[in-house]
């Protein structure tokens, strides 16, 4: 891999290897900006989010870890790696506690994660909405959520899905609008109304 510098502002950015870069380089590479992620090898760099993004995933953190049993993790904003050539960051993940394995930890495996869950933002409504959903459900990750502001009023809005096994495909199981009652992949009842928000 070589860099070649640009004359605008005299930084060097990586040349892409010929068939993309892999999981590998994503660990490897020096001074990537925070939560780069790797999509069908390429590098993705994240803009500045916005406070809607910010404040749903601590929302949707607390709710979740305040209900998680032992044996679950829920983290955020952590690369799990789906294959050799995609290292997708979730905003929020819920792992297998046996699969933390320490404060250094940088990745985890696909079969370790039980919920993937992003957060729309403007530049990754793309990805957010089609490209990370058929990702994590072909590396067979059982349960998704789709978050998004709706309406005039732009209050929170969680699509759940749930892997179909046979397909490899995510079905839509509901649509929330104020609270998140659910069943899988544990029981959890949380209020995602627009006050809940505001009040973090």
């Amino acid at each position: 891999m070589t860099a070649e510098p640009t004359a605008k502002h005299g930084c060097r950015w990586p040349v892409p290897p010929q068939d993309g870069y892999t999981v590998d380089d994503l660990f490897t590479l020096p001074d990537l900006p925070p939560h780069t992620e790797l999509i069908d090898g390429s590098l993705v760099f994240v803009s500045p989010q916005r406070i809607f993004h910010s404040r749903m995933i601590d929302l949707l953190l607390a709710g979740l870890r305040g209900a998680a049993p032992k044996q679950l993790k829920v983290l955020r904003e952590m690369t799990v790696v789906l294959d050799r050539r995609n290292g997708p960051e979730p905003d929020v993940s819920v792992v297998r506690a046996e699969a933390v394995t320490g404060l250094e930890q940088t990745r985890f495996e696909a079969a370790d994660v039980l919920l993937a869950v992003e957060v729309v933002s403007p530049d990754s409504e793309a990805r957010d909405r089609d490209t990370k959903p058929h990702k994590y459900a072909a590396a067979g990750i059982p349960h998704f959520w789709l978050v998004e502001m709706a309406g005039e009023s732009r209050h929170p809005v969680v699509r759940v899905y749930e892997l179909d096994p046979l397909s490899k495909t995510y079905a839509l199981t509901g649509i929330h609008h104020d609270r998140l009652k659910l069943g899988v992949p544990y029981d959890l009842d949380l209020d995602i109304t627009l006050d809940a928000l505001k009040e973090l």
